[in-house]
């Protein structure tokens, strides 16, 4: 991605641990790499299709000055989901906050925290068949939404399906959906299953009926053995009522194991039937 760079910004602000910090306050520096595509504004030379870098420096001194951290851990953390949530067309940035002159008692010229925070794009299987099946989902995909850190991008139809697992229970009605997300894979996992649990899920029989069910199929192309979590979902492969839905979204996303597409998955899979 092309970057827009913005160095040592000087900001007031009162942060710190100390609380005469808080109170007094101090200097700190902000530098900042945004990372987004500039060619159609490099194409067009029109400020409106990329970033104005002058709105991006007033954004970051208001946020500074308006709150108040004990950590420039947390300063850091804040200040840079507020701008990917602020500025259209920014997917990741790497920003550095630093504070000259540090309280410690020693002659420290400055001490900083540099993080690199990006949005990651994930996709989501859902089902359920207890009660009113459609209103469960739509219900978490709704909360899913309203989640800070959550946007959601589409969302396929809903297909009804036989059970699988070979528990006797009610038919399905699946789908899947494409989000972006601040969150890192655990992080949205307890996301998912605090939207389960707000939709009285219960998990008591494996396969077993259940009123919503939230679970990640791809993150990005990332590879995670876990015992919390497995991405790729690691049964993805055996289940149509993934893959079709799936293939609404995106049938040319590569699976990055099996290095085979959605819709060639999907494919191989009916020809077993």
């Amino acid at each position: 991605m092309d970057r827009i760079n913005i160095k040592k910004l000087e900001v007031f602000g009162k942060h710190g641990v100390l609380p005469e910090e808080n109170v007094l306050g101090q200097k700190f520096l902000i530098s900042a790499v945004l990372y987004m595509d500039t060619r159609q504004a490099g194409m067009a030379d029109d400020l409106e299709k990329s970033i104005n870098y002058a709105l991006v420096c007033q954004f970051i001194t208001k946020f500074m000055q308006e709150n108040t951290f004990k950590l420039i851990e947390a300063a850091a953390e804040k200040l840079a989901e507020a701008m990917l949530y602020e500025f259209n067309g920014l997917e990741k940035i790497q920003l550095e906050i630093e504070k000259p002159w540090a309280p410690i008692g020693l002659p420290l010229q400055s001490v900083s925290v540099q993080i690199e925070r990006s949005w990651h794009r994930a996709y989501i299987a859902f089902g359920s068949n207890m009660g009113n099946k459609e209103k469960y989902i739509k219900q978490g995909i709704e909360e899913l939404e309203n989640t800070f850190g959550c946007h959601i991008i589409k969302v396929s139809e809903f297909i009804q399906t036989e059970p699988y697992g070979g528990v006797e229970q009610d038919n399905f009605l699946n789908g899947c959906l494409e989000m972006k997300t601040l969150y890192r894979p655990k992080e949205l996992l307890h996301i998912l299953n605090g939207i389960e649990k707000n939709a009285n899920r219960e998990r008591i029989v494996r396969w077993g009926p259940r009123t919503l069910d939230l679970d990640i199929i791809f993150y990005d192309n990332l590879v995670l053995s876990d015992p919390e979590l497995v991405i790729p979902h690691m049964d993805m492969q055996n289940r149509e009522f993934v893959l079709e839905p799936l293939k609404q979204l995106n049938p040319y996303f590569k699976h990055p194991v099996y290095n085979v597409t959605v819709e060639e998955m999907l494919n191989k899979l009916k020809q077993k039937e």
